[in-house]
């Protein structure tokens, strides 16, 4: 199983950006999509997730701000981030759960300036 997340990058505060991440490979009924971060010296953690029932739960930090959204065919997780602030500031990991276990992207990094 591969993941490949991509739309890091350098943005201003206020600004927005899109993180996509495509899973491939021997997947067996995906259930979860999920976004974690992880700040410079800070544990990883959550930020959001969505079911295939298309519910979606966030960390407190990011709601209003950030969207989650999937496509199941493609077996790709999106992650839409508006108004970054500096503390958004991380690298960004999909997780993808299906039957079998979950499995983890490379991490795609977001740098938040002031």
């Amino acid at each position: 199983v591969q993941l490949q997340a991509y739309g890091g990058g350098l943005v201003q505060a206020g600004g927005s950006l899109r993180l996509s991440c495509a899973a491939s490979g021997s997947l067996f009924s995906i259930n979860l999509m999920s976004w974690y971060r992880q700040a410079p010296g800070k544990q990883r953690e959550f930020v959001a997730t969505m079911s295939n029932d298309g519910s979606a739960n966030y960390t407190e930090s990011v709601k209003g701000r950030f969207t989650i959204s999937r496509d199941s065919a493609r077996n790709t997780v999106y992650l839409q981030m508006n108004n970054l602030n500096t503390e958004d500031t991380a690298v960004y990991y999909c997780c993808v759960y299906d039957i079998l276990g979950h499995y983890w992207g490379q991490g795609t990094l977001v740098t938040v300036s002031s």
